[in-house]
């Protein structure tokens, strides 16, 4: 009997029928109605010209000619088998290359990076941080997160994390800003990459305030550390570093709460996005940031993915 004439239906139907010494069990497994089991089954035994099982009102007694046919059938399923989840892993595995900012990749994905190498060891992470926008046309790169209004439009996208900012200061300002207007005696502390003081003093009224001294920095981590040394005030995303608010290490002055209009978002390419690998990540990356935050200020500000 050649390969192409192989009754694959018929065999699948008998080895799960025997496995489970009854046609409406194996009907379930294989997702079809008892009656087309049985009728693979008879077709089956028609074929080889032999009974493979005596049915009985209990159930199904396998004969002995279905029991010499059982092993070889089934180790072959089996083969079958292990050579599609061989395939399967394959296709998922290799080299992941992400653009990323430090901050997110030190802060929040490395102390996570474990939990995703666990799940998927079939696939290794390359990060490659960088304040610049990947080109993916030029670059090799499977995907990015980026920090923008909307990402191109050409670009399959998710949406991570909206940006929100309020004053936090340290000790040393906390009992020196009870008003609004006690920010004009105070240092500011704000963003090289993208001022971000300014968004939130226009938001409050306050638009042609100019603070008289400016500490700048590229990234909100440093930024709200050097506050909370005394350095100045910073302004930034408090949700994200509520262990250092609530350990009297860090204070959020006022109760305003701003938008920036910006989010973070998982981008790539349409045909990367279709790859096991990018798929993958990009799953177990809503699935990490959905789940109830226990995180440190460090990781809780980088899963928002800010500098």
């Amino acid at each position: 009997m050649s390969r192409s004439q192989l009754p694959l239906n018929a065999l699948r139907a008998f080895e799960a029928a025997a496995r489970h010494a009854s046609f409406t069990h194996a009907a379930e497994e294989l997702h079809v109605t008892q009656a087309a089991v049985s009728h693979q089954v008879k077709a089956l035994e028609e074929r080889l010209g032999v009974a493979l099982f005596v049915r009985r009102p209990r159930g199904l007694e396998i004969t002995g000619e279905g029991q010499a046919l059982l092993p070889d059938l089934r180790d072959a399923f089996d083969r079958m088998t292990n050579a599609l989840e061989r395939v399967g892993r394959k296709a998922n595995s290799g080299t992941l290359n992400v653009s990323l900012v430090t901050t997110f990749a030190l802060g929040w994905l490395a102390p996570r990076l474990h939990r995703f190498q666990a799940k998927h060891p079939e696939i290794e992470v390359r990060m490659t941080t960088a304040l610049r926008r990947v080109d993916f046309a030029r670059e090799d790169f499977d995907c990015a997160i980026r920090f923008a209004v909307q990402p191109e439009p050409d670009l399959h996208a998710t949406r991570l994390f909206s940006d929100v900012l309020t004053p936090l200061c340290g000790k040393r300002y906390k009992d020196k800003l009870k008003t609004l207007d006690d920010l004009k005696r105070v240092p500011f502390i704000d963003m090289t990459y993208d001022p971000e003081w300014a968004i939130w003093l226009r938001a409050v009224g306050m638009g042609d305030f100019k603070p008289k001294r400016v500490l700048t920095f590229d990234s909100t981590m440093i930024a709200v550390e050097a506050a909370m040394e005394g350095a100045g005030v910073a302004v930034g995303p408090p949700q994200l570093f509520r262990e250092e608010l609530a350990e009297g290490r860090l204070f959020q002055p006022f109760p305003q709460i701003v938008d920036s209009g910006k989010a973070w978002w998982f981008v790539c390419p349409p045909s990367s996005a279709s790859r096991p690998k990018t798929r993958a990540f990009e799953d177990w990356l809503v699935e990490e940031l959905s789940a109830p935050p226990s995180r440190s200020a460090r990781a809780a500000l980088a899963a928002t993915g800010r500098r």
